[in-house]
């Protein structure tokens, strides 16, 4: 049987040390979140940045618009937030309303306050093997669940399954930096289980579910960042569990592996983009 990758164990641990370390400062670190709209997913994922933000001792604020605000009214407040020296991280909640431009209103966060690492130069410097002022959340915290348990990843074949801006094409640069040999698999990839059987580790990002125990290599190590509700309302994953945990020899649960590591990084990113102000 697999071992359990506890991202809710590790979460902990990383937030009670920035905890302590965010209590040294005289100033502190301040977050804020723009949320525009009414997605139900989106209010709890922002709720849930804004107490683990309390919890670590972070600022944090949260400023709501409604569906139907206007793009350049975004790109506005963030213009404002870039130039207020008291805000030192900013992160624009997605998915945004669909009459408003994704990349413009990202592009206009100034790197230096780009909480998510989303912005060209930020993931212009991840691509080109430099290193961003912060790498991207979720890839970010897949590495930090991976290095706790202490996976080695250098010389390892790593199949990637999804292409998403968010998490599968960053996470399969810095899975390349780490000197990973990669492999991406998405939509369009014919026979995703011979590509998946030579995975010495798997890391699934579709938000459905596509992988079974009969697709893995023995002993691979198993990462699942899908996260949905079946059709019963049950939380769900990309990765079928019982299956694949008799097969791996690590494997992330759905919930409570990937997601509480995304959180994790979010707060660590904050507290580094104020750590490199002072």
């Amino acid at each position: 049987m697999a071992i359990i990758l506890d991202g809710k164990k590790l979460r902990d641990k990383i937030l009670d040390n920035l905890k302590d370390k965010v209590a040294s400062f005289q100033i502190k670190p301040k977050l804020v979140v723009i949320l525009a709209g009414e997605d139900s997913a989106s209010k709890i994922y922002v709720e849930n940045k804004r107490k683990f933000a309390h919890k670590t001792g972070i600022i944090s604020e949260v400023i709501n618009y409604s569906s139907d605000v206007k793009e350049s009214v975004l790109i506005d407040k963030i213009k404002e937030l870039n130039n207020d020296q008291s805000v030192h991280a900013i992160l624009v909640q997605l998915p945004l309303p669909s009459h408003i431009s994704k990349d413009k209103v990202i592009n206009a966060i100034t790197p230096e306050k780009d909480v998510d690492g989303f912005t060209p130069y930020n993931t212009s410097k991840l691509f080109s093997c430099d290193i961003p002022y912060v790498y991207p959340c979720t890839p970010k915290g897949i590495l930090l669940l991976l290095d706790e348990y202490g996976i080695d990843i250098e010389g390892k074949h790593a199949v990637v399954v999804g292409r998403s801006q968010i998490v599968g094409h960053p996470l399969a640069q810095m899975l390349l930096n780490r000197n990973a040999t990669v492999t991406v698999c998405h939509s369009h990839t014919k026979n995703l289980a011979q590509i998946t059987k030579t995975a010495d580790i798997i890391i699934s990002a579709v938000g459905k579910n596509i992988i079974k125990g009969e697709m893995l290599k023995s002993d691979c190590v198993v990462v699942d960042v899908g996260i949905f509700k079946d059709e019963s309302g049950k939380l769900s994953g990309d990765v079928d569990f019982d299956s694949s945990s008799k097969i791996a020899s690590y494997i992330s649960p759905v919930p409570g592996g990937v997601g509480p590591m995304t959180i994790t990084s979010l707060m660590l990113n904050t507290v580094e983009l104020f750590e490199k102000t002072l």
